[in-house]
């Protein structure tokens, strides 16, 4: 965090300060913003949330022993170090965030890019952070921050250096993206899909076009909207953006879109294609397994060729990324046994496009095994949607279809019904017992997808598989 006199914390919080020991209200603060007391170090901010597990409260003495150098509470606690109290933590957090972003962007060139989808947008934060870096100091999210709490502790990052700010909105209600991307109203905003993750919380497909399109509204008057082209939902933005006077550049498979994918290939080492940006074309080998994370590069290389960065350095960079984060489509095992974890999150959509690339990435002679849980958040759309994804992995030929947790048995029936009866399809209630069962009969040559949403679990699964055929 940039440094900030306690009276300046207090006028952002509309807190009132309980200082302690030799602190006065011009005493300044300029450690990092976390509201986890085991990451506090000295000089940092300790934010006192309450939880629907545990009350932040209860750790403040915690931070105040790593050295924090100040507190924001909702009530005053006993302990050595100054305090701020404040109406609502998770609000103070924000209205410092957005005190915060606006003095660095007053004084400096920093720069902001939004980015929001149902999915695609942790590979895609990490992509245009990579093509950044080589550019200024960027700032983006760790993991997956990208909620009320995530999305401000990662703009109170931004340093009076900062040229670009990187920040992931995620969403599962209407109404929240606006309050993010409205905390800083960024120059950039990229949309990369409307899809069916967390529609039973938006209410239907149509209710997550608009949540979604609320970073369009949010993307400051002159700035640039990102639009995937072959999405009719996102695509369906653009006269919004008009609304807003925001401009937009398009990004797509088809000729008509800005920057395109052309001759894509798929294999088991990343995606082969060119792209094509503004007429100038250069190769690009996407180490990031599976085809659907084109997309995500595209929309990428869309942004940052917008703030200035030549085709050539953002393929170059964007071919340095490896995995775009832990369990998402993360190779492990060995070239005997190769297991893909993709189960930090799934939805229909995510579902479709790893499986699709399970049977792409296979070769004649190697087997697909697809080891697959309950998809989260669906609501009342729950049911159909885990016998689509049944009848996708039947229609694919995948080999084994391994299914885990009473969540998900729709996927089992269907894939039953529709003729994989023969053992080509098992069920199992717990990841333990799909684990022994996959110890026996995985063998060499498989190719195996591990794929749910984080809270089943098969994370850990595929951690288990990975190391057990190293």
């Amino acid at each position: 965090m940039i440094p900030l006199t306690i009276a300046q914390l207090a006028r952002a919080t509309a807190g009132d300060p309980l200082l302690s020991g030799d602190d006065t209200l011009d005493t300044v603060v300029s450690g990092t913003v976390d509201t986890d007391s085991r990451l506090i170090r000295p000089g940092d901010v300790f934010v006192a949330k309450p939880g629907e597990t545990t009350d932040g409260h209860r750790f403040v003495a915690t931070a105040a022993e790593a050295g924090a150098a100040l507190a924001l509470v909702e009530r005053p606690v006993d302990a050595p170090l100054t305090q701020i109290v404040v109406a609502d933590a998770v609000t103070a957090l924000a209205d410092l965030a957005r005190a915060v972003v606006a003095d660095v962007r007053e004084r400096g060139d920093l720069r902001i890019v939004g980015i929001t989808g149902s999915n695609g947008k942790t590979t895609t934060k990490n992509l245009l952070a990579r093509i950044l870096e080589g550019e200024g100091e960027t700032v983006s999210p760790r993991a997956s921050f990208n909620n009320e709490v995530g999305a401000p502790l990662t703009m109170l990052r931004v340093g009076a250096d900062t040229r670009y700010l990187v920040s992931e909105f995620g969403a599962s209600a209407p109404g929240e993206i606006a309050r993010l991307a409205g905390l800083v109203h960024p120059d950039v905003g990229i949309v990369l899909m409307v899809g069916m993750a967390h529609a039973g919380g938006f209410g239907g497909i149509e209710a997550t076009f608009h949540a979604k399109s609320e970073l369009v509204r949010a993307v400051r008057a002159g700035g640039l909207a990102v639009l995937n082209a072959d999405d009719a939902r996102v695509a369906a933005m653009a006269p919004i953006a008009a609304e807003g006077e925001v401009n937009v550049r398009w990004f797509g498979r088809g000729a008509d879109a800005d920057v395109r994918a052309e001759a894509v290939e798929v294999t088991a080492s990343g995606t082969h294609c060119t792209v094509v940006a503004d007429g100038v074309s250069a190769p690009l080998h996407l180490r990031v397994l599976g085809e659907h994370h084109v997309m995500n590069a595209l929309a990428a290389i869309a942004a940052a060729t917008a703030l200035g960065v030549s085709l050539t350095d953002a393929v170059a960079r964007v071919e340095t990324l490896e995995l775009a984060e832990r369990w998402r489509m993360q190779p492990l095992g060995s070239e005997r046994v190769r297991i893909i974890n993709d189960a930090y999150n799934a939805s229909p959509d995510s579902m479709a496009a790893a499986l699709r690339t399970l049977a792409q990435i296979t070769r004649p002679g190697e087997r697909t095994v697809a080891v697959l849980g309950a998809m989260s958040e669906l609501g009342g759309y729950a049911e159909d949607e885990h016998d689509r994804i049944g009848l996708l992995a039947v229609r694919l030929g995948i080999q084994r279809i391994v299914i885990v947790g009473p969540e998900a048995r729709r996927m089992y029936l269907e894939a039953i019904a529709q003729g994989s009866w023969d053992g080509e399809a098992v069920f199992f209630a717990t990841a333990d017992e799909a684990y022994d069962y996959l110890l026996g009969e995985l063998r060499d040559g498989d190719r195996v997808l591990v794929k749910s949403s984080n809270s089943v679990g098969l994370r850990f699964l595929g951690d288990r598989l990975g190391e057990s055929f190293s």
